[in-house]
Order: structure tokens, then C-alpha cells, then sequence
């Protein structure tokens, strides 16, 4: 079955750091772009980062970016996404998607930023607390 799993979330203060891991079965992650989403309690699940099929490009959320990194380790089939200085605005709980196609520069805000509308495949989530 092809499926994508994520891990380690957890709860921790403002300004520390978590890194997820989302790791791919049944499929090759590298020929695909893989999408980080989050989604807070009453709010709409938004794109975070994304990392583009084949090519690695990355590409995040204005209010991410350079806070996190998102990255590719092909031969553990697995996309990571570390997340330093964290807000309680980062709250939420994590997704991350797949789907086969590659992502321009001209594609990626709608198919990485957006509520990820056109990924495929969806992990189960895990969930990330940031708190005072």
C-alpha cells in the first residue's frame, strides 16, 4: 500500500525546535512532491512547505520562512521539515501529502501554500503544540 506516515510532533515553549519526519511506503518519495499542511482547530489547513518531485526545490509559507527547512533524504524514503524558533501561531496539527508531479515556481503556491487541494496521498497527521 502506498502511504505516507508522519512523526514527532510534541509539546514545547516558544522559541524551541521539533523536527518531522514523513516517510513513504510503497512508493519511490523522491518522484514525488511532498507537502507539509497544518490545520489549527477552527481554522482552514493551510500549506507550510513543500519540496518539489525530483529536482528538491523548496519552497515555504512567508511566516515560516527561515525558521524552517524542509528536506529530502532519498535513501530513507523520508521527508524531513525542521522547525527552530517555533510561535504559538505554529500550533497545529501536521500534516504531510504526495503527489506525482513536479512543482514550479509558478505552480507551487497554489499546489504547496494552499489547503493542498491537489495531493494525493495524505498522512494521518501529527500533532504540534507550541505553549507558554
Amino acid at each position: 500500500q502506498s502511504q505516507v506516515v508522519e512523526s514527532g510532533g510534541g509539546v514545547v515553549q516558544p522559541g524551541e525546535s521539533l523536527t518531522l519526519s514523513c516517510r513513504a511506503s510503497g512508493f519511490t518519495l523522491d518522484e514525488y512532491t511532498i507537502g507539509w499542511f497544518r490545520q489549527a482547530p477552527g481554522r482552514e489547513r493551510e500549506g507550510v512547505s513543500c519540496i518539489g518531485a525530483n529536482d528538491g526545490t523548496t519552497y515555504y509559507r512567508s511566516s515560516v520562512k527561515g525558521r524552517f527547512t524542509i528536506s529530502r533524504v532519498n535513501a530513507e524514503n523520508t521527508v524531513y521539515l525542521q522547525m527552530n524558533s517555533l510561535k504559538l501561531e505554529d500550533t497545529g496539527v501536521y500534516h504531510c501529502a504526495a503527489v506525482r508531479r513536479p512543482a514550479s515556481r509558478y505552480e507551487a503556491p497554489e499546489l504547496c501554500l494552499g489547503a493542498g487541494i491537489e495531493m494525493n496521498y495524505w498522512g494521518k497527521g501529527t500533532q504540534v503544540t507550541v505553549s507558554s
